[in-house]
């Protein structure tokens, strides 16, 4: 079984879509941050209230308060949005969905008959497509600021790796999603639509729209774009940590068994 993760590692850092993924990853950080120090730059507000701009203390208020930042506040303030889970959702679906295209799945399945290898091996492979998308937006996330003049507080190495934990949690559980429906579809396309989705809020605002419609208690924050995108401060507290922390095990679970079924009922 361990053969099959080595197997699929081996090929991931093989793969031309997964550095294009990471290619992505940074671009965006990268121009969200150059947009983030435009709008700390005095100079610019400057520049815009000599242009006859109307700038608010509000509009002052955020420049003041990026410029003290600490590194571990901006990097969650780059991270916030949700799009590593959108960027982990889109590279699973791709790499999964190549199995079935490229027929390596054929192979892999006559050489161990038995799916839950294949599915447990996607598992893991999962946990580290998704850690290595955290760990590269964290790193450009505190390395990029220096490019654009901002400099940061440091923060404590321990308070960004546990931050690096609570973003990478969602993040597998997402990837897991990607596995299950390319898994049932044998295809890329509803993985990628459902992590774009997902990851965008789209999901947790429809969500929350059926719910407020029929009465429902809020459903939608039991959703991990909802959990990713409502985390307002960078370490969660008790109660928001035990959310993140079951959410991802229970999403995690409910996809590992439709992945499981999907490999077992369907014929290769």
């Amino acid at each position: 079984m361990f053969n099959l993760v080595k197997m699929d590692i081996r090929r991931l850092f093989r793969s031309r879509n997964f550095y294009i993924m990471l290619a992505v990853t940074a671009g965006l950080i990268v121009m969200l941050v150059c947009l983030v120090a435009t709008v700390a730059d005095p100079g610019t507000i400057d520049a815009m209230q000599a242009q006859g701009a109307e700038i608010t203390e509000e509009d002052l208020g955020l420049s003041q308060q990026i410029q003290s930042m600490t590194m571990l506040d901006f990097v969650h303030e780059c991270l916030s949005s949700g799009f590593l889970l959108i960027i982990t959702g889109i590279g699973m679906s791709v790499q999964v969905s190549g199995d079935f295209s490229s027929g390596y799945i054929r192979n892999i399945c006559f050489a161990r008959p038995c799916r839950w290898d294949y599915v447990f091996s996607k598992i893991l492979l999962a946990g580290v497509y998704s850690g290595l998308i955290t760990i590269t937006g964290i790193l450009f996330a505190m390395a990029a600021p220096a490019l654009f003049g901002l400099h940061p507080a440091a923060s404590p190495v321990l308070s960004l790796l546990r931050y690096a934990f609570w973003r990478w949690l969602p993040s597998w559980a997402v990837g897991l999603m990607a596995l299950s429906l390319a898994a049932l579809t044998r295809s890329s396309v509803l993985g990628i639509t459902l992590s774009v989705l997902s990851g965008g809020g789209v999901t947790a605002e429809l969500a929350a729209l059926v719910c407020r419609s029929l009465h429902w208690p809020a459903l939608e924050r039991y959703l991990l774009g909802f959990l990713a995108r409502s985390q307002s401060e960078p370490l969660p507290g008790a109660q928001q940590m035990t959310m993140i922390l079951g959410c991802s095990i229970g999403w995690a679970a409910v996809y590992t068994i439709g992945s499981l079924l999907s490999m077992e009922t369907r014929d290769i």
